[in-house]
């Protein structure tokens, strides 16, 4: 007995933070991010090659992919 009356402070409180939580203050996030004027610097938009991790493999050229599904 006596879990009403906590189960409802837990209602309470969760709807709380639900529907009425603290509101952001978007200009103090900029300023925190440090993105206050936008970059005159253009994106970079290269490509950056992966190379093979297994090109030094003696062995790969042995392995097969479709061979995997024995059984």
């Amino acid at each position: 007995m006596g879990r009403g009356r906590a189960k409802a402070k837990q209602t309470k409180v969760a709807r709380a933070l639900k529907y009425g939580g603290p509101q952001t203050d978007l200009d103090r996030l900029q300023a925190e991010l440090g993105s206050s004027a936008p970059s005159s610097e253009p994106l970079d938009d290269s490509v950056d090659v992966v190379e093979d991790p297994y090109a030094d493999d003696p062995y790969a050229k042995y392995y097969d992919d479709e061979d995997d599904s024995k059984g």
